[in-house]
């Protein structure tokens, strides 16, 4: 059955792409932030371990919620190999790099993420979707929060 909510069958569709966006970045984000976590090392090892698990850790409850609200809008959400292509963050491939290059690549994930959730944000908004919008000022606020939290120790 179709949602029958306000939101008309194409500006879900369009909606629920935008969140794919955001559930795919977020995903992968997930990924190379738990990938950090497990292979830092050097002198800030222990705080910096233990801000990636907070960031992972939060991530991982974020995904669940992007993709429900998907399922909300009628639509499926997408397969791992679907959000491994439409991804923009890319693949942790260096596990050795050093503490400020992990810094660097994490920051540079949480902002896209926010770039994603702030598009998906804005279409939300004009299909009068508040609950997605809603979802997505949360996650811009994390992903603003979190990538400070990374900026931080970086300078």
């Amino acid at each position: 059955m179709e949602p029958d909510t306000g939101i008309d069958a194409e500006a879900r569709t369009r909606i629920a792409d935008a969140l794919a966006q955001v559930l795919a970045d977020s995903y992968s984000l997930y990924q190379k932030t738990h990938l950090y976590h497990w292979n830092v090392q050097g002198p800030r090892f222990g705080p910096l371990h233990q801000l990636f698990s907070d960031q992972y850790n939060e991530l991982w409850t974020a995904l669940d919620e992007i993709a429900e609200r998907i399922r909300a809008l009628g639509v499926f959400a997408p397969t791992h190999s679907q959000m491994a292509a439409r991804t923009i963050i890319p693949t942790a491939n260096d596990v050795s790099a050093s503490e400020d290059a992990i810094l660097k690549a994490l920051l540079e994930g949480q902002e896209a993420v926010v770039r994603s959730a702030r598009r998906a944000l804005k279409l939300a908004a004009e299909h009068d979707d508040d609950a997605t919008a809603d979802l997505m000022t949360e996650r811009c606020a994390a992903g603003e929060k979190a990538a400070w939290m990374l900026r931080a120790h970086l300078n």
